[in-house]
């Protein structure tokens, strides 16, 4: 194999991870296209557009940065950006984030099935959180590593709806226009820009880890450059997708907490059913993932003492959980992009700082 087919496989690889990320089992419910881009109507475009800028800047910087410093043991990429302090705060404040994103996949285990299933979402909402407390505490790494592929199977899945619903429905398109009263309600923002930014924020501030070991784990800075720009471009492409199928039926998925699912029930019962299982095993998995990472993080240095910690975790997530899947996503995800403005601001002020050359994603595309 020469070096030019490996370079490619390992951008493939990167940008794959980069994309899987993003969607994996949140952005495939539908509910954060919906805040952050279909609620906009027609401008939801100028949201991906905006959010293509950011995500090549911002996904670049982080993976080439992480490459940079592969060789310096627990780089800390928050105060690497932030300095001490500032830095200090941010590495506290990521494990309370996914203790808030544990309790929205929760909430939106119950709604998944409420809406598919018709089972009452505290049940619903219960039987996720059991699960996940159960995958801590009897150590099902092994089980949790197999539902980790279900992230692959998810994107699929939700590209396959988007981009049937969006054949089917095209000719609703010009009409949109009459749904801006009623998908007004779910904007994450004040101003279409602002929810770019949050967007954003939200995805880089939640993401800084996963990403920065990415470009630390590369073969190469040019595997790990244009996998991010090949990810970023991927995305963004993905969420145009998804967000213009959920525009084109706003009359119902604009009230859903899982506007995908329906659309998936719509094209077939049974597609419907086998997506709303990938889903909840998605969920599972980011829960799980997001458990160990709280609970490593706050290691109390004994086995008795973690376990408590962790039923305490679960206790608090399924009771924020027992909330309205879109109204944790429409406090939490905007309060987190809030949060990570500073953070961005300081990735790019010291990316502009050391000047480096603009990117020309075009031009690496073609020779890509």
């Amino acid at each position: 194999m020469d070096d030019s087919t490996h370079s490619r496989k390992a951008v493939l690889k990167y940008a794959g991870a980069f994309v899987a990320w993003v969607i994996g089992s949140g952005f495939a419910t539908g509910q954060e296209v919906l805040q952050f881009f279909t609620s906009y109507g027609y401008w939801s475009y100028g949201v991906v557009a905006v959010c293509l800028a950011g995500f090549l800047l911002l996904g670049e910087t982080l993976m080439t940065q992480g490459y940079a410093h592969r060789a310096e043991s627990g780089f800390n990429q928050f105060q690497f950006y932030c300095g001490k302090k500032l830095g200090t705060f941010y590495g506290w404040l990521i494990p309370v984030t996914l203790v808030l994103l544990i309790a929205v996949l929760i909430s939106g285990a119950g709604s998944t099935f409420t809406e598919y299933y018709g089972v009452n979402h505290y049940i619903g909402s219960a039987i996720m959180a059991v699960s996940v407390l159960c995958s801590y505490l009897i150590g099902f790494e092994r089980l949790t590593k197999v539902v980790s592929m279900i992230g692959p199977v998810i994107i699929v899945f939700t590209l396959v709806v988007g981009s049937i619903t969006v054949i089917l429905d095209y000719a609703n398109f010009p009409a949109v226009s009459q749904y801006a009263s009623v998908l007004s309600r779910s904007q994450a923002a004040p101003h279409w820009t602002i929810s770019a930014f949050l967007c954003a924020s939200l995805n880089f501030l939640s993401g800084s880890t996963y990403f920065t070991q990415l470009g630390i784990t590369a073969q190469s800075r040019k595997g790990a450059k244009y996998g991010a720009l090949l990810g970023a471009a991927a995305l963004m492409l993905a969420i145009m997708i998804m967000n213009t199928a959920i525009l084109l039926d706003a009359e119902h998925t604009a009230l859903l907490d899982i506007p995908v699912l329906y659309l998936a029930k719509k094209l077939s019962y049974t597609f419907g059913a086998v997506f709303s299982i990938v889903l909840i095993l998605g969920m599972f998995c980011s829960c799980s993932a997001m458990m160990w990472s709280v609970c490593s993080r706050f290691s109390f240095g004994e086995k008795r003492g973690n376990r408590c910690f962790a039923v305490g975790v679960s206790m608090f997530t399924f009771v924020l959980g027992l909330f309205s899947f879109s109204q944790l996503v429409s406090v939490f995800y905007p309060l987190v992009g809030y949060l990570g403005l500073i953070y961005i601001g300081c990735v790019l002020y010291k990316r502009f700082r050391h000047r480096e050359p603009p990117i020309n994603f075009y031009e690496k595309v073609k020779r890509f």
